[in-house]
């Protein structure tokens, strides 16, 4: 089955990329709501503009070659050399990306409630800067990042507490 990979990006401009079965389905999908941004869980997403990944076969390639088998930059119109990983390799990298992430968050302190005061405390000066998380709402995140404070919403599937 072959899939479509679109870059999308969110209201906040976060962007990450979605895999679908076909165009209709992004569609379908982006019109009853379903896509999130994975960062900010933001349901105001669109599609960038991209280019198509194609695989073009070896018939080109091989005619590009030089001397060594060595295909000329200059040849090909200023290509780079690409890979696309292998679904085994993809999931293993998935798996230790997510891994991480989840590590991160496991060695923030939980400050709960307090979290938009302690953000703006440490943003000002007034106590040493350090890894929190808590809670805040999508208007006090706002304000935050208006004023330079970077914040990062932690989905569910990242925070060991909220799965318990």
């Amino acid at each position: 089955m072959s899939l479509k990979v679109f870059d999308l990006q969110c209201e906040f401009g976060h962007v990450f990329e979605g895999w679908f079965a076909s165009h209709e389905n992004y569609e379908t999908q982006q019109a009853k709501g379903l896509l999130s941004c994975p960062m900010c869980e933001s349901t105001q997403i669109s599609r960038k503009l991209s280019a198509p990944r194609l695989n073009m076969g070896h018939g080109k390639a091989d005619a590009q070659r030089g001397a060594g088998g060595q295909v000329s930059m200059e040849d090909s119109g200023g290509a780079h050399p690409v890979a696309a990983p292998g679904a085994e390799q993809l999931a293993r990298l998935q798996a230790q990306v997510m891994q991480y992430m989840r590590q991160l968050v496991r060695n923030t302190e939980d400050v709960g409630g307090n979290f938009v005061q302690e953000a703006r405390r440490m943003h000002e000066g007034e106590i040493e800067h350090r890894a929190i998380r808590g809670t805040a709402t999508a208007q006090e995140r706002e304000s935050l990042v208006r004023d330079g404070i970077a914040v990062l919403p932690i989905p569910d599937y990242l925070d060991d507490d909220r799965l318990q």
